[in-house]
């Protein structure tokens, strides 16, 4: 096999023309040649079936009775052979395709009017016989139009239909080259954005740390924090006591009586839901909580809670450490401690400065990650694009080097 001919997809195009010029050029000459005479002959015979359609209608307004029915019916004639022939559809561009579909729809035009002429122009005899004759005419040459335009897309045009198709490949492919710098630009441009959105995005997220890490936030921050380790720490050390707890709600709530005061049930509620808050905001010494657990002892001495023996023992040793030995004392202290450093800062105008200008930090942030989220859909979707478009692109120029080897022997590659 000889070596490929490399041809970049703007110079196949010029070097194929030049090529094949000596065979195609004459081919389309005549397709053109013979269109041109099938369009001269389809208005020919939309002007002749408007003749027939004007004189007949001319007939029928003198009311002749001898002549009256036939110029009604080739009247109806006429006018189906003009809406029918403008039916026709003459291609403006040259091609075997074209061609070939015009050539096809015109046939089953003239088919049809064939017939229509072997059985209605008898009856319309023997009146309208120059009309009838100049129609014929006039058919008959479109129809040998028809046929030599037929038998040349048969046996010559077809010859060159590769050519032609391998002409419009490469248009194609210069098409979707185009496309494919566009979408560069597009992924380019979209890649600015992306970048720039990323800057922005992230240099406010370093104003946010350095914010949060001075003064008052900074102390705010490093309180909420503390609270949240005592409230695991409170959770821990009630732990024991959460079982028993339910059990003394439900005796308070639906059993025989838990000697609990309204204050102690509503207490009781609030250590069950959030323990760190409940325990924090009693006073010194954590009275309400000793007392919830001096009748818990006696609801448990008393064998209305029923507990299991080892969930029964750590209760008893949790009452016993809390109230009597006042374990919860130092934690109690820090919790107020936090809690009352947390709504001194909270409340201080420096803390509540920087907090309006971190949510608006925040919320600039929420805006660049919205961005980026539409930049990223829209890169996905170029993306997307591009990598389509270079299959097709592949798949033109792996069709164009198929089609000139096929029809002239010569192997070539496509850059």
């Amino acid at each position: 096999m000889s070596e490929a001919v490399k041809f970049s997809s703007k110079d196949i195009k010029g070097w194929l023309e030049r090529e094949t010029g000596s065979i195609f050029i004459p081919v389309h000459a005549k397709a053109k040649k013979l269109l041109d005479e099938m369009r001269k002959s389809v208005e020919d015979l939309v002007e002749v079936s408007k003749m027939l359609l004007d004189n007949s209608a001319r007939e029928i307004e003198k009311r002749n009775m001898k002549i009256y029915g036939r110029a009604r019916a080739l009247n109806k004639l006429a006018r189906l052979f003009v809406d029918r022939t403008r039916q026709i559809r003459v291609p403006e561009k040259v091609s075997y395709d074209s061609l070939n579909k015009f050539v096809e729809d015109t046939q089953k035009a003239f088919a049809v009017t064939d017939v229509d002429v072997r059985n209605w122009f008898p009856r319309v005899s023997p009146f309208f016989i120059l009309d009838r004759r100049k129609f014929l005419a006039i058919f008959e040459r479109a129809k040998l139009t028809l046929r030599e335009l037929s038998s040349f897309l048969a046996k010559d045009y077809v010859k060159t239909k590769t050519l032609e198709e391998t002409f419009q490949s490469i248009d194609r492919l210069l098409v979707l080259e185009q496309q494919l710098g566009n979408l560069k630009q597009q992924r380019a441009r979209t890649e600015g954005q992306r970048t720039s959105v990323e800057k922005d995005m992230t240099e406010t997220q370093q104003n946010i740390v350095e914010l949060k890490s001075k003064g008052g936030i900074s102390q705010l921050s490093q309180t909420s924090s503390e609270i949240d380790a005592l409230c695991v720490e409170v959770k821990r050390s009630l732990q024991h006591l959460q079982k028993p707890f339910v059990k003394l709600l439900s005796l308070a709530t639906h059993g025989e009586g838990s000697g609990l005061t309204p204050e102690e049930l509503s207490k009781l509620n609030q250590y069950l839901e959030n323990p760190f808050e409940a325990f924090s905001a009693e006073a010194t010494g954590y009275p309400l909580l000793k007392q919830m657990l001096r009748k818990l002892e006696l609801s448990i001495s008393q064998g209305k809670l029923k507990l299991k023996p080892e969930k029964t023992r750590k209760a008893e040793q949790a009452i016993e450490n809390i109230a009597s030995k006042n374990s919860l004392a130092s934690l109690h202290q820090k919790c107020t401690d936090a809690i009352a450093r947390k709504t001194q800062l909270s409340t201080s105008e420096e803390v509540t400065t920087k907090q309006h200008d971190l949510l608006k930090l925040q919320e600039q942030v929420e805006n660049f990650r919205r961005k980026m989220g539409i930049v990223e859909t829209e890169q996905a979707s170029i993306q997307r694009t591009y990598n389509e478009t270079q299959e097709k692109i592949g798949s033109h120029k792996r069709e164009i080097e198929r089609n000139i080897v096929s029809f002239m022997g010569k192997t070539v590659r496509i850059d």
